[in-house]
This record gives C-alpha cells, sequence and structure tokens, in this order.
C-alpha cells in the first residue's frame, strides 16, 4: 500500500481560516462543485454560504425558531433544530431535525416537509443525521427516544437505532447503539461505519444488498476516551472526525490506527471533569457547558469541499462561523457530488 498522506500531518492552528458570519450552531455542513456551502442553523433552516462569501438563510416554512429559546439548557434541548442534512437527487435537503424528531425534506425556497416522524407506529425519537447513498436509499441515526437527549448522556443507556428508507418504507436495520450519531458508507459502499457518542467509539456493519446489516464490529480502538460526533473518509480511506466538547480533529488510518491531528482541548481541566462524571453516571449540562475550545467550541462535524476537495471545513455546536483547513488528501465524494 502507498504511503499514507496523513503520516506526519498535524493540522498547524495558524493556517485555519474561517467563512461565514453570525451563524447559529452550524453543526453540519454540506459542500457542493461549486464552492457553495450549506450549514445547519438553529434559527430553524440552512444558511446557503456561496462561493463568494455573501449569505443567506433558508428558514423552513413550518416550526417556532429553536434560537428564540434563552435558557442555555433548553437552548440544547427543545424546538425546531436542524441538525444533520443530505442532499436528495434533485438538489432538495434532507433535514434529520433534532428538535421536532421528523425526517423533513426543504426545497431551496423553504417550502418544508415531513418525510418521517414515526416508525412502527411509534415517535420515531431523536433524529440526528441523514445520509443518501448512490442507490438513493436514505440511511437514518436516531440518537435515543429520550425526549431530552441530555438525559440520554449515561454509560447505561443504549437505545440508539439506524434506520433506512427504500422503496419498501422505513425500518430499523439495526438497535441497541450507546447514543447514535454520525454514518458514513466508505467508497464501494460495502460498510456503513456508525458513530456511538456515548459509547466513545465508531461501529461499522457490512451492508447487503436489501439493506439488511450485518457483522457488527468496532472499527479502530474500543474507546477514543472522548465523545465522537461527527465523521468523514478521505479518498486514502481514512475515517476523520471530532471529539466534540473535548474539541479534537481525529482519523483513524484503514488499519484501525488512532491519529489526533488537532487538539484543541489539550487535556483540560474541564474536558477530565465531563468525562469522569460520565463514567460515574453524572454528567450534567453544566459539566457539558464548561467545555469547549476556541477554534470551534463543541466540534460536530468534518466535511471535505473545494474544487479538489482538500479544503477542510469544521462544524460545531457553538460557533457562529466555519473554520477550515487545506488537508493534505482528498475527501470521498459523497452521493451529490
Amino acid at each position: 500500500m502507498p504511503a499514507n498522506p496523513i503520516d506526519g500531518f498535524e493540522v498547524d492552528p495558524a493556517s485555519i481560516r474561517t467563512v461565514g458570519r453570525d451563524l447559529q450552531r452550524p453543526e453540519c455542513i454540506l459542500a457542493e462543485r461549486d464552492g457553495s456551502l450549506w450549514a445547519a442553523d438553529a434559527r430553524g433552516g440552512v444558511v446557503h454560504i456561496a462561493p463568494d462569501g455573501s449569505q443567506r438563510i433558508v428558514t423552513q416554512t413550518s416550526g417556532a425558531a429553536f434560537a428564540n429559546a434563552t435558557d442555555d439548557a433548553r437552548r440544547f434541548t427543545e424546538g425546531t433544530l436542524p441538525n444533520g442534512l443530505a442532499f436528495a437527487r434533485n438538489g432538495d435537503i434532507l433535514i434529520s431535525n433534532f428538535g421536532t424528531d421528523r425526517l423533513e425534506v426543504m426545497k431551496r425556497t423553504g417550502e418544508t416537509e415531513v418525510l418521517h416522524d414515526r416508525i412502527g407506529g411509534r415517535p420515531i425519537g431523536k433524529v440526528n443525521f441523514v445520509l443518501r447513498d448512490s442507490r438513493d436509499r436514505v440511511w437514518l441515526t436516531v440518537s435515543t427516544t429520550i425526549p431530552n437527549w441530555m438525559q440520554a448522556i449515561s454509560p447505561a443507556i443504549r437505545d440508539g437505532f439506524v434506520a433506512v428508507a427504500d422503496d419498501k418504507g422505513l425500518r430499523i436495520v439495526a438497535d441497541g447503539f450507546h447514543f447514535t450519531n454520525e454514518i458514513r458508507l466508505d467508497a464501494t459502499e460495502e460498510w456503513l461505519y456508525v458513530v456511538e457518542t456515548c459509547g466513545m467509539r465508531v461501529t461499522r456493519l457490512r451492508v447487503g444488498e436489501d439493506g439488511s446489516l450485518s457483522q457488527r464490529e468496532t472499527f479502530g480502538p474500543e474507546s477514543h476516551g472522548a465523545f465522537i460526533d461527527g465523521i468523514a473518509f478521505d479518498a486514502f480511506g481514512n475515517l476523520w472526525g471530532t471529539h466534540v466538547m473535548t474539541d479534537r480533529i481525529f482519523a483513524i488510518t484503514p488499519d484501525g490506527d488512532l491519529r489526533i491531528l488537532l487538539d484543541d482541548d489539550r487535556g483540560s481541566q474541564a474536558g477530565k471533569a465531563l468525562i469522569e462524571a460520565f463514567h460515574a453516571d453524572r454528567a450534567t449540562p453544566e459539566l457539558m457547558l464548561a467545555c469547549g475550545g476556541a477554534i470551534a467550541p463543541w466540534m460536530a462535524s468534518v466535511t471535505f469541499g473545494g474544487p479538489d476537495l482538500r479544503n477542510l471545513y469544521i462544524g460545531s455546536l457553538r460557533a457562529t462561523t466555519i473554520p477550515w483547513f487545506r488537508a493534505p488528501v482528498a475527501g470521498l465524494p459523497m452521493a451529490h457530488w
């Protein structure tokens, strides 16, 4: 195998630039070939950042603005909250809404429809992330069925699941996850990689022709010792990701080795206190809110973009702009690319 392009690579904080302004919770970012970025926004929609840097917010046609809440604890748990994003084949935006507990589809002019809000006759739960594959199947993660997600930040709760929507409808294909978060498919769509945030690991499952998932196994270390949020593949096969609240960017090599590429936490006491409290099953919103670095507080996702797919954009839960840097390798093109 040729040398891994990330060998010896670390992100130089001085090289980080930013795009966008006055954003609210740009958790998930989509990049298009023309240089456009689309970022989820807590005001109840998606911000479009044009290649020239101009931006506009496209708000959904229904739902109260999540950002109107004033109390910090409520602000992270209630209301309309666009979270994971994906492009439908026609360019509409699929939205996993972590506030309304629905999978929605929004036109680029804001008109919004609910695609799914129930599964098996029950409310679907905390819809976290959405991913479309090359067959137009839509993959969905639900972190927990507990309405207040912060109560699911516990070593004892494993009620997350992965569902798929295809011509047979929406169905659960794997469950028992420890706070399911972002998912990605590898280059051949043979394996689905699943973040278990509270399991502090990445799990992968083999994808069957019928959308079934099997051969569940851990990819990389059994524990990162940190909460994982977003992931994305590069063209070499490294799986990049974020440690949320302790604010690191990592990569797992094809051999399963964990590399820390950017550390904006550097062993802070707040981060240590949160992890210790979690293992004792006493993590609180106050402990979580005490954490966060300076670059992109509560790093949540990584997105490859730019004409050569080597711009690496950092999504976050508490920043108002999007930091980015040049990666030593291109990202794996997504289905819409």
